[in-house]
This record gives structure tokens, sequence and C-alpha cells, in this order.
């Protein structure tokens, strides 16, 4: 089986990568804007016309869509979000209609949690970010495209290798240059939101599971934790694992994120019925991960994470 793997360098797209390279008779091709990419593909520039070409080359089995932009202008990310999956779903129908396509969304496309109650697949849209409002219209468009379509709703990814654009990221490079300093401050913005939080391996089995599973499959599946998790706990579990020794304060307000949607938890029962999937991961399992692991930086128009 070939698997062409875009945004194979990003966070997310390392993971999903190097899982399915671990599948028996499985061939992953990396492809992306990177160097590190064996194949050159830029959703956010290419025409449909060379993509077309470019995958009629590959002849892969799978397609998994890993590439966006979490970060930048409007334009930017309406080009790597919304663009992007439109130009490879227009691409594919072209060089290979009959290949599945997983694409990776984002729990940002549903925005408030409403009543706090977990929020399934079915429920409403209401995106209060250009992020979230673009990665809907790249979900849209391959729930509607009419080829054997997947979309994983990822909830916040977390885990080894967490970019620093993210908060556990900035969280552990914060305490790795605090020591064991106990007069050392972790200055932080408010961490009252709750958020489902999902191990990035986790993410990268649910693909694997949406590989191999016999068809037909669901349009959107939820991929996260399952738990609306305090923002709070997870920087003082993070904070526990690097025996941390010093004050976290929290001062002002959080991120403009926390302001507008200070509850979120996905409804994963969907996926359990079609992939057999559930979190195999605790929270704490992760940032112990984490902590380990360090972080790595983000390759451009790669998903280095879904915030939600």
């Amino acid at each position: 089986m070939r698997i062409l793997v875009l945004g194979s360098t990003g966070y997310l797209g390392a993971h999903v990568a190097e899982r399915l390279g671990a599948l028996r008779g499985a061939r992953v091709l990396a492809g992306g804007r990177s160097p590190a990419a064996g194949v050159p593909v830029d959703l956010a520039t290419d025409s449909t016309d060379r993509l077309a070409k470019t995958l009629a080359s590959v002849a892969p089995d799978v397609v998994v869509n890993c590439a966006g932009a979490t970060g930048g202008d409007p334009v930017a990310l309406a080009e790597a979000n919304a663009r992007g999956p439109a130009v490879l779903c227009a691409a594919m129908a072209l060089a290979c209609p009959s290949v599945r396509l997983i694409h990776l969304g984002s729990a940002a496309e549903y925005g408030p949690g409403a009543g706090r109650v977990p929020t399934p697949e079915s429920a409403a849209t209401h995106p209060l970010s250009v992020y979230g409002a673009t990665k809907l219209a790249g979900t849209i468009t391959v729930s509607a495209c009419g080829l054997d379509a997947l979309v994983l709703r990822v909830g916040n990814p977390v885990g080894p290798g967490a970019p620093p654009a993210g908060l556990p990221g900035r969280v552990t490079r914060l305490l790795r240059e605090a020591g064991p300093d106990p007069d050392a401050v972790l200055r932080l913005g408010d961490l009252s939101a709750y958020r489902d939080f999902v191990d990035v391996r986790d993410v990268a089995r649910a693909v694997e599971r949406a590989v191999t599973a016999p068809g037909p499959l669901p349009r959107v599946l939820n991929i996260s934790g399952g738990e609306a998790v305090p923002v709070r706990r997870l920087v003082r579990t993070l904070a526990d694992i690097a025996h941390f020794g010093g004050r976290i304060e929290e001062q002002g307000a959080g991120s403009a994120r926390s302001e507008q949607v200070s509850w979120q938890c996905s409804d994963i029962s969907a996926a359990r019925t079609a992939l057999d999937w559930h979190p195999s991961y605790t929270l704490r399992e992760s940032l112990a991960a984490l902590w380990s692991a360090g972080a790595r930086p983000p390759s451009p128009h790669e998903e280095s994470g879904l915030p939600s």
C-alpha cells in the first residue's frame, strides 16, 4: 500500500507518517513544501493540473492530508486551510478518483461548546476565529467532494514534540528555562478555560484506523480525549512532572481564544463505532512524554497543532 502523507514534517504529520510507516506492506511517501519531503507539494500555491500530475506520477493508494496552517494572516490561513483541501480534492478527482482521502480538521470548527455537553459531529458549527473558519471551509469541501473521503476533527493535540507555539510546548520551554530554582516564577495568563486534549500518538493511531478500515466511513469523525480538562490542570501537571519548585502566577487575561471559548469537549462515540478507536494515553502520560522528548519547531504550512 502506497500512502502519500502531505505535511509529513509537521507536528501531526510526522507522527502520522511514523505510525503508518510501521504498517505491514505500507510504503509512506512524504509530501510537502519542505526540502525534506520526497514528493514536492504546496497546497497553498499548486494549481489543480500540476497537483494532478504529481498524484498521477506517485500513484498513491491513500492520501492523508496533515498540511495546513495554525497561524499567520487571514490570507495565509485561507490559502493553506481552505484553498489547499479544495485543490487537493479537485486534483484527486482528476488523477485518482477511487483513492481514499483522510483529512485532518479541527475542533475549532465548532466554536463554543453548548451547555457544557460534549459536541457531536452533527452539531452546528460556529467558529470564532479565522483559523476555525478556514479549517471549516476545508472540511466542507472534503465532505462534499464526492471522493471516498473522511475528515478527522482533532481536538487539542499534546504529547512528544509539541511545538513552542502552543501552550504545552511553551510551558515546557519556560519550565526548562526556570530549572530547579525554588524562587522561579512562571507567569501566565488566565488558565480557567477547559479544553479537550488528545495525545498526538492517538491521533496518528486514528489515522491508521481510517486508512485501513473498510468503507464506507462517515464524512466527519471527532478525534479527541472526550473530556473537558481545565487548562490549569495541564500546566500544574506539567510543572509537577518537571519537579518545578517555584510559583505559578496567573496574571491578566488569557488568550483571545480562551476568552471567547471557555469550554470545549468533543463527543467521540462515533469514532469508537466507526474505527474502533478510543484514546489510549492519559493526559499525564502525554505530558510526561512531552517533557522527556522536548519540543520541535513547526514547519511552515504544516499543522504544528490544532487549537480548539
